[in-house]
């Protein structure tokens, strides 16, 4: 079944980038972040509050289990390297086509699988290397189209950032991995509601601190805030795709290197509503490197069941 979950998370992080990319528009990154982290941080925090008061029992799958300095430690952790993924991110997405940064993104699970080959020691079998080189190729091609658009790859401060962001990424992926595995499994066994409620928390007071230190004081030389509903939206679809890609990571016979690129075919949904929502351009050629994607998706499917 985590198979399953993996796909409806790749589905709804689709959504959350559109959301995102529209959120974005004419607007500052600092405060729509801050939102998108407290808005994560309230869906989740009804949950600590009724698991510590037990009213959310511990056998319940929306349990926060209660853990010392050392396990909130490893949680802050996470926070730091996410945020900072973001940070970068949303700068990117802002600053370039949906249908650019979504194949940029859509390399980080060969990132992930190459930590996950030498850190986790997972092997993948004949399907799942198939649907790996045929996505691989896809992305490649499929990130060329950037220079029709006039975006070098190697030169565009934007799409480093993008980069970096892919890198800091697959770093959480491969750290999700080590948080929620089993003991036996080489993990630490947290439980994936208390990391996800906890991070968003942490998450929120870091985006705190960097909004007042750092974009309010200088906010009337930079980019006007303006408010959207989409905003909301970010943090439900984040929200919701995170919950499910943190519960097929805790199911016995998960793979990282499979989950993270299943998620990146959520470069489909928002390849979809760049064409129809923003109208960007150049999609005709894309289009062939799209269908490889999807086909790598198949056969990872086929490969897991």
């Amino acid at each position: 079944m985590w198979i399953l979950y993996a796909f409806l998370s790749a589905l709804l992080l689709g959504f959350y980038d559109v959301s995102k990319k529209k959120s974005l528009r004419d607007n500052a990154v600092i405060p729509v972040l801050l939102l998108n982290t407290l808005f994560s941080s309230l869906l989740f925090l009804p949950l600590i509050i009724l698991s510590s008061t037990g009213v959310i029992q511990s056998d319940n799958i929306f349990h926060a289990s209660s853990y010392g300095i050392e396990g909130h430690l490893y949680i802050l952790l996470k926070s730091v390297i996410v945020l900072s993924s973001w940070i970068f991110g949303y700068f990117g997405i802002k600053n370039l086509p949906i249908t650019i940064v979504g194949p940029i993104n859509a390399t980080r699970p060969v990132m992930v699988l190459l930590g996950a080959l030498l850190l986790f020691g997972e092997r993948l079998n004949l399907y799942q290397w198939i649907g790996v080189i045929i996505a691989m190729l896809g992305l490649y091609l499929l990130s060329l189209g950037g220079k029709r658009e006039g975006y070098s790859f190697g030169h565009n401060k934007w799409i480093i950032f993008v980069l970096i962001s892919n890198i800091l990424g697959a770093l959480s992926g491969l750290y999700d991995k080590y948080l929620m595995a089993s003991p036996s499994n080489g993990g630490l066994g947290l439980d994936k509601i208390t990391v996800q409620s906890w991070f968003n928390i942490y998450q929120f007071i870091m985006m705190l601190a960097v909004l007042l230190l750092l974009w309010y004081p200088h906010r009337k030389k930079s980019t006007s805030f303006r408010w959207d509903w989409s905003i909301i939206l970010i943090s439900i679809f984040l929200s919701v795709a995170d919950f499910l890609y943190f519960y097929s990571l805790s199911l016995d016979g998960s793979m990282i290197s499979v989950v993270s690129m299943i998620r990146r075919g959520s470069v489909v949904v928002s390849f979809i509503c760049g064409a129809l929502l923003f109208k960007e351009k150049h999609l005709k050629y894309k289009l062939v490197d799209l269908g490889l994607v999807l086909l790598s998706m198949v056969f990872l499917y086929l490969g897991s069941r």
